[in-house]
């Protein structure tokens, strides 16, 4: 059964449509990607499911329960980290609890009971500007779990990072979603990215964004050292390339 169904979801603004009949489906434990081009509509969609944009058409199910235009129910991590920097890093992540009203004391207790299993251990009293840009991203990726347990929506968050921090921190998430049962869905408009690390790759191109190709990446999770260097990889790349270019 699917743990999020987003079904025929149209949006417009000032007239102009930009997404049109739009389903999606992730099921539990999946990582499954939106790729495309910018301004293809995927943020608009992510807004969507999160709750803070009502559709004109549509509907959004989280293990079957509408939830369309109900906030609160889907945790939603931007490209940026966030961070506030006047506050504490162990702050930060128990944030979601708080404003749950959580008492501090208790929300900072459950917050760094997880510091150790996302690989923040011993930066709990630290400060942003302390931590280096793949240990923000792993603070901020805790405190969105924080905010829901089961589904997260992250919109490029791996895109400021440089490239052996951001293969580090792949390898790291992948292994972090096996052991909490998290169901992730992610925008980027990396290729190699949505093929290293999806299930399920959607296609959201044209004006307005429609859902014009579904890949399912066969090889397991997570892909073997060198499965980036292999003709499968280039395969995979090959047919995204040719779908986004004649939709």
């Amino acid at each position: 059964m699917e743990t999020l169904e987003v079904r025929g979801v149209s949006v417009s603004f000032d007239g102009r449509k930009v997404l049109e009949d739009v389903s999606v489906t992730l099921r539990k434990g999946e990582l499954v990607c939106l790729l495309g081009v910018s301004g293809g509509g995927k943020t608009t969609l992510f807004n969507v499911i999160s709750g803070l944009l009502k559709p004109d058409a549509g509907q959004v199910l989280l293990d079957g329960e509408d939830i369309t235009g109900k906030p609160g129910h889907i945790s939603y991590m931007l490209q940026k980290d966030l961070l506030l920097p006047y506050r504490t890093i162990e702050d930060n992540v128990a944030l979601p609890l708080l404003l749950r009203g959580v008492k501090k004391r208790e929300a900072r207790k459950q917050a760094s009971a997880l510091f150790e299993e996302f690989g923040l251990g011993g930066t709990e009293k630290l400060w942003p500007s302390q931590l280096s840009g793949g240990m923000r991203q792993r603070a901020a990726l805790l405190r969105t779990y924080l905010f829901s347990q089961d589904v997260a929506l992250l919109d490029e968050p791996f895109s400021a990072l440089d490239t052996l921090t951001k293969s580090a921190i792949h390898r790291w998430y992948l292994d972090v979603m096996e052991r909490i049962h998290l169901s992730t869905l992610f925008i980027t408009h990396d290729m190699d990215e949505a093929v290293l690390l999806s299930d399920r790759i959607y296609l959201l191109t044209g004006q307005p964004g429609r859902i014009t190709s579904e890949i399912v990446v066969e090889e397991p999770r997570p892909r073997r050292q060198d499965f980036n260097l292999s003709p499968e990889f280039l395969q995979y790349k090959r047919r995204i390339q040719e779908q986004l270019q004649n939709p």
